[in-house]
């Protein structure tokens, strides 16, 4: 998966589709606002929510799981770049979060 490509947190552009592929705990503890969440599990079965035309932005909760999904969504004709380094460095690099339940995001 060296070769798949992929992107520092700190530099996803504004405005760019995100999909989070982590778990609903991790999810609601803290992600990006916009964000479309499908965990990785669920990805194969809900595809077709995905905009077919935009590039992707995967990203999980260190750049593991988004990397896998990312190999997938390519291999399944989808434009797709993981987010390295996960959740956890957007959160290091100051990126915005929020937290379904009105707390401070944090990263699970």
């Amino acid at each position: 998966m060296a070769d798949l490509p992929s992107v520092p947190a700190a530099l996803v552009p504004a405005g760019v589709v995100v999909l989070d592929v982590r778990e609903d705990d991790e999810w609601a503890a803290g992600h990006i606002d916009g964000a479309l969440h499908i965990p990785m599990g669920q990805v194969p079965q809900r595809v077709q929510e995905l905009p077919a035309d935009d590039e992707l932005h995967v990203i999980c909760r260190s750049g593991g799981r988004s990397a896998r999904v990312v190999a997938w969504l390519q291999e399944n004709g989808y434009d797709a770049v993981n987010v390295a380094g996960g959740m956890g460095a957007w959160a290091d690099a100051g990126r915005p979060m929020v937290a379904d339940d009105g707390r401070e995001p944090g990263v699970l």
